[in-house]
């Protein structure tokens, strides 16, 4: 008889294999109760602003203050949605704005600078801007809603939401809906106490009337939002079910029970409550960015309107016959940097028809390729008085003329979110501020312009008010940049941003918008050069974001001691991102600059400031029409006359 042979040994293996992930599927939901592990609204959207706009993150440590500095980010939705790195830097307590920067330990050998001229006030029968006003009511000329009183906890919270999120949270405190679910929530709040203290109160003895009632609620208020999402959708008796509820829970609460269950159940509705909050957050602010980020369909129509308009007209060279005055040296010129037909339009009306005198003046409009034949036809096809404009593809420029330049790309003014607080003092409120400075492109401006001395350069997002004739006379000395100082930030706290550079601590930061240049001097210092050197110790890298992270320190370092402080009266900042700014400071303001996110030809942006870049459009244009903008601008107009405004 053949013997047969031992049956094989089962391996071990698959079957320890096998108990090993059954019992980490028992552990998984048990770890999620205890917030173990993420949340699964975890996600990487980081709203740049975000500045949600894209910020560089470094943590530079120094003990007596934090700064953050994040930059806005204006030109793309997806550069938003990455994220740039923050920059957190170190600081000693900050000045307000407004003091100089002087250091009176320290003398100067250079020959003193003449102070700024003082804009006077507009007189009320001067009328050198023919753009209406609106009329106030109120004697102290002051027409701003007046600010909301929030304690100081919830004005923590909203610098804390800006530190992650940017001026989203502005808006959304401006815009805030009435909740349309209230009692359904509050429904919800009941049946989750309820549900929390039924397991116990069901192992009590003589409790079982009080389980029976506290079921039957629990299975009512179950009914009821099954059926109901808003308020409007609850039945009229629910008031009624909310007492009875509310009685039941009181009676629950009176019982003694195991609070370490109901405390637990208690924090994971807290956990998830904040979790959810947080996503729905985010969401918003994605989509808050989105929106501030991408052109407007109306404007993408002008676009391209103008574009095929210009390639189907007969001549594709437009009249020449302001050419000759474009290299006068002796006119007023203006520069103006920009990718939007509207926002440079409104650029060169506001600032024609404040001017009492066009026949000297020039505007050079730097534009990209793409936008380059779209500009071109718009302002062939509009005059704004004597004025001259000149469109430049900035592109081409660069690349046929200045090929040794890296940064051949068009860059729009930088603009900043710093976030201070003081740490020798906690208590101390912290300040969210915005600050707008040169990018990239301002630095080539002596070389595209060689035959000029002097510019004036106007950011895309500014609406002038006064004459600024003046600023041709200013003596700005041995300086070279006119600008308004920003004294709320000090190169002193920004000293691991700026590395070991040689600069004054007590040095301003300065904010673009309205700058004058003397290009003389630009060139005796040799600024651009400067710029050069400096782009290759801070671009780390060779992607979009660090390079335009790198525009601050390279601004701030390339016009040390080179800054002329204009008078803070020029021009009032802010109008993209604070609401607070009061009517009258606006009108006495020579200029105003929607600096921040909300820029006024969004739909997102402050409908108070809105309408002073808006009557600077042009009328009657066909383009506008076709793209319905000239809608939108009749709309507004239409508001106006109801509001009491005049639109004459």
């Amino acid at each position: 008889m053949k013997a047969t042979p031992p049956p094989a040994k089962r391996r071990r293996g698959p079957r320890l294999a096998v108990l090993a992930l059954v019992f980490c599927s028992l552990l998984v939901p048990i770890a999620f109760l205890f917030n173990r592990f993420p949340a699964v609204y975890v996600t990487d959207e980081r709203p740049q602003q975000i500045d949600l706009p894209s910020f560089e993150r470094l943590g530079l440590g120094r003990s007596d203050g934090v700064i953050e500095v994040s930059r806005e980010d204006d030109t793309s939705a997806n550069a938003e949605i990455k994220g740039a790195p923050k920059i957190y830097r170190g600081s000693s307590s900050i000045d307000s704005r407004h003091h100089t920067d002087t250091d009176p330990s320290k003398v100067s050998t250079k020959p003193e600078v003449p102070p700024p001229p003082k804009i006077e006030q507009r007189k009320p029968e001067a009328k050198p801007v023919p753009v209406p006003v609106k009329h106030k009511k109120d004697v102290s000329g002051n027409n701003m809603k007046p600010a909301k009183v929030q304690n100081a906890d919830d004005v923590e919270k909203a610098k804390a939401c800006q530190l992650e999120f940017g001026s989203y949270c502005l808006w959304s405190i401006e815009h805030k809906e009435v909740m349309k679910d209230a009692i359904v929530k509050r429904l919800k709040d009941q049946l989750f106490v309820a549900r929390s203290y039924y397991p116990s109160i069901a192992k009590l003895k003589g409790k079982e009337a009080l389980t029976r009632e506290l079921k039957q609620n629990i299975q009512e208020h179950e009914r009821v939002l099954s059926e109901s999402t808003v308020d409007a959708d609850l039945p009229s008796f629910i008031k009624l079910k909310i007492e009875k509820m509310g009685q039941t829970i009181a009676r629950a609460k009176t019982c003694t029970v195991d609070c370490s269950n109901i405390d637990r159940k208690f924090r994971q509705i807290l956990l998830m409550t904040e979790d959810e909050a947080h996503f729905h957050m985010k969401q918003s602010a994605y989509l808050y960015n989105l929106g501030v980020h991408t052109m407007p369909k109306s404007h993408h129509c002008l676009n391209m309107r103008l574009t095929v308009e210009y390639f189907k007209s007969t001549s594709l060279d437009s009249d020449d016959s302001n050419a000759h005055r474009f290299n006068v040296p002796d006119h007023r010129h203006y520069v103006i940097l920009s990718k939007n037909v509207l926002a440079a339009s409104v650029v060169v009306n506001s600032t024609v028809s404040s001017s009492e005198e066009t026949e000297n003046v020039v505007f050079h409009i730097l534009t990209d390729a793409q936008n380059f034949y779209a500009m071109k036809h718009w302002f062939a096809r509009n005059s704004y008085r004597e004025s001259a404009v000149h469109v430049i593809n900035y592109e081409h420029i660069i690349l046929e003329n200045l090929p040794e330049f890296s940064t051949q790309q068009l860059y729009l003014p930088e603009e900043f979110r710093v976030f201070i607080r003081n740490l020798d003092q906690p208590t101390e409120k912290t300040r969210m501020e915005y600050l707008s400075v040169f990018s990239h492109s301002h630095f080539f401006i002596p070389e595209i312009l060689k035959d000029l001395k002097k510019v004036v350069v106007l950011d895309d997002d500014v609406v002038v008010q006064r004459d600024l004739s003046f600023l041709w006379n200013i003596d700005m000395g041995d300086k070279v940049n006119g600008a308004v100082k920003f004294c709320g930030l000090r190169l002193g706290q920004l000293r691991n941003l700026l590395g070991k550079a040689t600069y004054n601590p007590l040095s301003c930061a300065w904010m673009s918008g309205v700058n004058v240049i003397d290009l003389e001097k630009w060139r005796e210092h040799n600024v651009t050069k400067n710029y050069l050197q400096l782009l290759k110790k801070f671009q780390h890298n060779d992607d979009e974001a660090s390079v335009r992270a790198a525009a601050l320190p390279i601004s701030l370092l390339s016009f040390e001691s080179l800054i002329y402080p204009l008078d803070e009266s020029l021009t009032i900042s802010g109008l993209g991102y604070d609401y607070t700014i009061r009517e009258e400071v606006i009108r006495n303001s020579a200029s105003l600059h929607y600096n921040g996110n909300m820029k006024p030809w969004l739909e997102l942006g402050i409908p108070d400031y809105r309408k002073y870049w808006k009557r600077s459009l042009t009328r009657d244009e066909r383009f506008m029409d076709e793209c319905n903008l000239e809608k939108i601008s009749l709309k507004l107009k239409d508001n106006a006359v109801d509001n009491g405004d005049d639109w004459s």
